[in-house]
């Protein structure tokens, strides 16, 4: 299969709102593709590469050779020179893999150059990237869109099970698992203004689990007998880069287990330092004891997904969790109670946030683990509204901020279009140290330089806004704009596709 045909797809799917079309569009390519490109081609329709980083930053990207007259290269060569250039290591790699890129591009038309500078920067936007391609893979395979899904939450990435869909149809899906060493999407939260409004979407007769909402960094820890995994919420391995988690994970009585958790930096009094200090251990994998020594973290773990050859996705959170407890030593289980009215899950909800934690996550006893959603089962509250936006562009200060770039402009994700709504701009809430950072960031990030009074940048960088509410407003295409907007904190573990939608954004009008 082309790499055009690939592109054509992609460009058919961003042309129309039309989420039939948009699947249709991706549907029949995957079906071009068939069982033997159809993991390639439904990776990078999804936006993604199947070597997740091959060492080629937007800036290596900035100048390429001239494009080729007629398409040629195809789907499988340009995956393995993607693989080739990803492998290059040593003295010299940078020259030899500047050197691959350009062989690589130069056979590359002007629109397939386009399309794979966008891939490999994370800059892929189509519209309803994920939930377009679980449905495209159910209809070029004629199966049960529910059984896509649950086996895309098993196996992490929708590329494997685009294959295995279309080449042995349901048996083969059937017989994807949870395996242990392969991480599974993890289960995300529903968001709630108040506990009460939380307690509703999950009451239950017997009450409600009330867990302590860390601001940490999401870990799903895989151990098969003294090796052990650490995956992000995103699914990166950062195993080398937290050791002393390695450690408590190794210290449990198991051979085999699937853990969740948080790993958070902590004060001398037990209470959580800023999230950046958090993030950055894993920033990098060397100087980790340095790092260690300097920001050590501490894990708390709120769920099992696997035990000693027993998988547990499926069996009621109460179950999970007293299998958790017993396995794990209090002092390294997220605060926890089982409330029975809202009135004590709202106490809780207090002293954690007195505590400096983010809020509390609701949930029922009885849901199972729904790996890769945003199911009814959790809903999280914060003390506060909350959003996690895409800085669009950013303004060159004056007075006091003079000399840095200060004030953002903040666009909600559209699912549809795959673009971003703008909601307002800010500066409020800024740090000398937070201008400063963000000033060398969005430097990297600008489109057509910093010259001008408003700089656009690449919509990569997520940013946590606090506000008190949506006003209307004529100013902004979406007629809609944020009261009080403050900045809260750079969210360097979330990616641009993560970000809260222009939907999320209506409902809280």
């Amino acid at each position: 299969m082309l790499l055009a045909d690939v592109v054509a797809a992609s460009a058919a799917a961003s042309a129309t709102r039309s989420r039939l079309a948009k699947t249709a569009a991706v549907a029949g390519a995957l079906r071009a593709a068939g069982p033997d490109e159809a993991a390639t081609v439904a990776a990078y329709l999804s936006g993604v590469l199947p070597q997740r980083r091959i060492g080629v930053s937007w800036r290596g990207l900035s100048t390429l050779p001239s494009p080729a007259a007629r398409a040629t290269a195809t789907v499988a060569e340009v995956d393995a020179a993607l693989g080739e250039i990803a492998g290059i290591a040593g003295t010299g790699s940078g020259a030899a893999r500047s050197a691959a890129v350009t062989a690589l591009f130069e056979r590359l038309t002007e629109p397939e150059q386009d399309y794979l500078r966008a891939l490999v920067t994370g800059q892929v936007r189509q519209g309803a990237l994920d939930g377009v391609m679980l449905a495209a893979i159910a209809a070029a395979s004629e199966l049960p869109e529910a059984e896509v899904r649950r086996a895309v939450m098993l196996a992490g990435y929708a590329g494997p099970v685009a294959a295995a869909a279309l080449a042995g149809g349901s048996a083969a899906l059937a017989a994807i698992h949870l395996e242990v060493g392969r991480p599974l999407r993890p289960m995300l939260a529903a968001s709630a203004p108040d506990v009460g409004a939380a307690w509703e979407q999950v009451a239950d007769p017997d009450g409600v689990v009330v867990d302590g909402k860390l601001d940490g960094i999401r870990l799903q820890a895989h151990r098969d007998g003294d090796d052990v995994r650490l995956f992000t919420r995103s699914l990166d391995d950062i195993t080398d880069r937290l050791p002393e988690v390695v450690e408590a994970v190794l210290a449990l009585d198991a051979s085999q287990l699937v853990i969740d958790g948080e790993a958070i930096a902590l004060d001398e009094s037990g209470r959580p330092l800023p999230f950046q200090q958090t993030a950055s251990r894993t920033m990098s994998s060397t100087g980790v004891d340095q790092l260690r020594a300097q920001v050590p973290v501490t894990p708390y773990f709120f769920d099992l997904l696997h035990l000693d050859g027993d998988d547990l996705l499926d069996v009621p959170a109460s179950e999970r969790f007293a299998r958790l407890a017993e396995l794990v030593p209090a002092p390294s289980l997220v605060p926890r109670i089982t409330a029975a009215t809202p009135a004590a899950a709202s106490e809780f909800f207090e002293r954690l946030v007195r505590d400096g934690h983010e809020g509390v996550v609701v949930k029922s006893p009885t849901a199972p683990y729904a790996a890769g959603r945003r199911g009814a089962g959790w809903v999280k509250v914060k003390p506060r509204h909350t959003l996690d936006l895409v800085v669009l562009a950013i303004e060159w200060g004056s007075g006091r901020r003079k000399g840095w770039l200060s004030n953002i402009h903040l666009g909600a994700r559209d699912p549809e279009t795959g673009g971003f709504v703008m909601l307002g701009k800010t500066f409020k809430g800024m740090t000398d140290d937070m201008l400063q950072w963000q000033t060398e960031r969005f430097t990297e990030l600008a489109t057509e330089g910093t010259d001008g009074y408003v700089v656009t940048v690449r919509p990569e960088q997520v940013v946590e806004i606090a506000f008190d509410g949506i006003q209307t407003s004529s100013r902004y295409p979406g007629g809609m704009a944020l009261r009080f907007a403050r900045v809260l904190r750079y969210r360097d573990d979330k990616t641009a596709e993560e970000a809260d939608t222009v939907d999320t954004v209506r409902a809280l009008r």
